[in-house]
Parts: C-alpha cells; structure tokens; sequence
C-alpha cells in the first residue's frame, strides 16, 4: 500500500490550488485567465479570484449587452463541473469541501469560485 501524499498547507497549499483552478479553467475554456490568486479566510473558506477569464465569444456576447446569457452559460457550465474541482481542492487540502460556490462578473471580468472546508482532523 503506498504511504498517503502529504498535504500542502500555507503559501504551498494556496499556490496548488490557484493552478488547480487555472488548469481547469484552460482546458474547458480553451485560455487561461489573466490574473488568479488564492486565499484562505478564516480556518475554512478557500477563495480563488481569477480575472480575464472570458472567451472572445463571450466577450463579443458582452459587448452586444448579452451580460446575462454569459453569465447563465458559465454558471451553468460550473454547477455541471463542481465535481471536478470539488476533487481536486479536497486532494490538495486533505479536508472536504462542504459547499461550493462560484460566480463571474462583468466589468471588471472575474470569475470567483468559494470553497467551505469541513474542520480539519
């Protein structure tokens, strides 16, 4: 039986999941976003902020003030993915993930995806 992978905590832990989030946010929207940063809040909210992370698409859905048709589709397109990166933050945390959240923005281009953790053990 291989030994258990040890958990990443701190400045480690926050820099995995960032590109955790922008490994999945590139292979499903074929482009990494501009900016991504991660951060713990509190002992068990994980938040990660990713800006620049429409399409050219969707950016021409935007400027023809089709916001909410963009932001439907990505909401849609993340409750359908949550389990993917459900997984992937509760690998690297060693804790589960309670609830997941995620939103996007329009001016300026942010996409927010909110993880709970359960309490360590």
């Amino acid at each position: 039986m291989a030994a258990p992978e040890k958990r990443l905590t701190g400045d480690a832990l926050l820099e995995a999941v960032t590109d955790a989030m922008v490994v999945l946010h590139t292979r499903y929207h074929h482009r990494a976003p501009v900016s991504a940063k991660t951060q713990m809040m509190g002992d068990d909210l994980l938040a990660c902020v990713m800006g620049g992370v429409y399409t050219d698409v969707e950016k021409t859905m935007i400027e023809l003030q089709r916001h909410r048709a963009v932001r439907d589709n990505r909401s849609a397109f993340q409750n359908a993915m949550q389990d993917k990166f459900i997984a992937r933050v509760e690998e690297l945390t060693g804790r589960r993930v309670t609830s997941f959240l995620s939103d996007s923005h329009v001016g300026p281009d942010l996409e927010v995806e909110l993880f709970v953790l359960a309490p360590a053990t």
